[in-house]
């Protein structure tokens, strides 16, 4: 059964996204500084080339394009040379424009950057913040209404430019809740209430820290701040960007969940945040949980900050960023979060996932062919290790005979094991709910119905496979023997 990572990859699902927020249209002046001006102390920039782009909500949707989704895009903009611009851009990266409205007595929003040397050096914002009239307010309105029953999942996508009005903010919450979508919000005012009942809310520290009575020096004040928030707006979730420390998913009395940042170099971190809520919200549309949906995102705006002006993340680069993250993986004893992450990687690039547990005191050739095998049904194969405690559960005061950590160290040295996670419990249930593996394979001294976790993964959709073992091998066996070759007036061969 072809699973959520699959299918966020392969385009076997699009999601069709509604993207309600504020249209700018990004304006690029590339050229180099040689001397400085006689007129005034300025840089002169020598222009060799222009590009215009997509910016705000508009940047939003062109991510999602990007990503393989349907995307219906909501907003204004001005009866102006820019509009028409602005417009043509949009439409031709094949997104729906029935919801993009024209102002009568306004401009077309517009932030013209001038770049020196790949460095920004100068922005110039042509905008004007009033709230919109009436009349498009009750136009967008209406077409949020028609829409809303028709796409998977919607996204606010903020920069107080004067879309966003009170009004339509509440009709696409209400709508959303009303159909059972998330709604992701990329908020810009420093007023947090505006968003009551959305899913989630994707700021940054700095506005974090604008919108709440709390001063922010270290964690502790930052996940005050975030249940302060996460109250005020009744949201699942906040999701905080913090720049070069990542980001942080917050959810309500749920331990805060820290992702480092993916950044290899920053070149630009214009449209980060676009990129941030396109990934994050399309992977919530498909299935993935929020701390993989976060994961996602901060690895994807980890790629587009390596970029030079608003950017986007396609989905070959981020195939190829989770295949070189496995690559770096040197270490195959690992903690259960960090299989967790691994198993997210290979399940992402269709990897199949086959996961086995045992305890393995006495490694024998029945272990080694029943590996062998396991390993043959899928891509990746994760073993759950009994700790030692674990082992005299099961096993009695006399049992491991080798320590966890010898048990594991032979381990690793079979090329056949992928990884080895060491859990506690006298099942490996926990292990299995939390890898989700695409294939639990057991010896066929088993029955189906006498396998630990086996209605854990078919009720996902995965499987159980049987392997034949080796007759008359097992650790009791050699244990055994070895008593018996070593028992008081038995001679020992030399």
């Amino acid at each position: 059964m072809k699973t959520k990572f699959k299918n966020f990859f392969d385009g076997e699902h699009r999601p069709r996204v509604l993207v309600v927020g504020d249209l700018i249209l990004d304006e690029y002046i590339w050229g180099g500084v040689t001397r400085i001006s006689p007129e005034a102390p300025v840089p002169i920039l020598e222009s060799r080339s222009e590009n215009l782009t997509l910016g705000g909500a508009a940047n939003v949707a062109n991510n999602l394009v990007a990503l393989g989704c349907e995307v219906v895009l909501v907003g204004a903009i001005g009866q102006d040379e820019k509009g028409d611009r602005l417009l043509g851009l949009i439409q031709n990266r094949g997104v729906e424009t029935e919801g993009i409205f024209r102002f009568v007595h306004r401009p077309t929003t517009s932030k013209i950057r001038i770049i020196a040397h790949s460095q920004q050096i100068l922005r110039i914002d042509k905008e004007d913040n009033r709230p919109i009239t009436e009349k498009t307010e009750k136009k967008i309105i209406e077409f949020i209404k028609k829409v809303l029953p028709g796409v998977d999942g919607a996204i606010c996508s903020d920069y107080q430019k004067g879309i966003l009005t009170p009004k339509i903010i509440k009709t696409l919450v209400t709508g959303c809740r009303k159909y059972k979508k998330h709604v992701i919000v990329d908020p810009k005012s420093s007023d947090f209430s505006l968003y009551q009942g959305a899913s989630v809310l994707t700021p940054n520290q700095k506005e974090v820290e604008r919108s709440v009575p709390i001063k922010i020096g270290n964690e502790e004040d930052l996940e005050r701040a975030a249940e302060y928030l996460l109250s005020l707006t009744r949201a699942e979730a906040l999701l905080i960007t913090r720049g070069k420390d990542g980001m942080t998913l917050y959810r309500n009395k749920e331990k805060p969940v820290p992702i480092a940042t993916e950044a290899k170099e920053v070149f630009d971190v214009t449209g980060a945040g676009d990129t941030v809520v396109s990934v994050f919200g399309m992977s919530l549309f498909v299935g993935f949980s929020f701390e993989e949906a976060a994961w996602l995102s901060n690895m994807a705006a980890g790629i587009v900050v390596g970029k030079l002006g608003t950017a986007v993340v396609t989905l070959e680069e981020i195939n190829e960023f989770l295949r070189e993250e496995m690559l770096r993986t040197s270490h195959i004893v690992l903690k259960l979060d960090e299989v967790k992450k691994i198993v997210s990687l290979a399940k992402s690039i269709d990897k199949t996932v086959v996961f086995t547990n045992g305890c393995f005191d006495i490694i024998h050739g029945g272990h080694i062919e029943f590996l062998q095998k396991a390993r043959a049904l899928g891509d990746l194969l994760v073993v759950g290790l009994n700790s030692d405690s674990s082992v005299k559960k099961i096993k009695g005061e006399s049992r491991p005979i080798k320590s966890q950590q010898e048990r594991a160290n032979i381990l690793s040295a079979l090329k056949y094991i992928d990884y080895i996670t060491i859990f506690d419990e006298a099942t490996p249930e926990n292990l299995i709910r939390e890898i989700r593996p695409d294939i639990l394979v057991k010896g066929d001294d088993y029955k189906i119905d006498e396998v630990v976790g086996r209605e854990i993964v078919e009720g996902y959709g995965a499987r159980v496979e049987l392997i034949p073992i080796v007759k008359g091998l097992s650790t009791t066996n050699t244990l055994e023997k070895i008593l018996k070759s070593n028992a008081p007036g038995k001679k020992n061969s030399p």
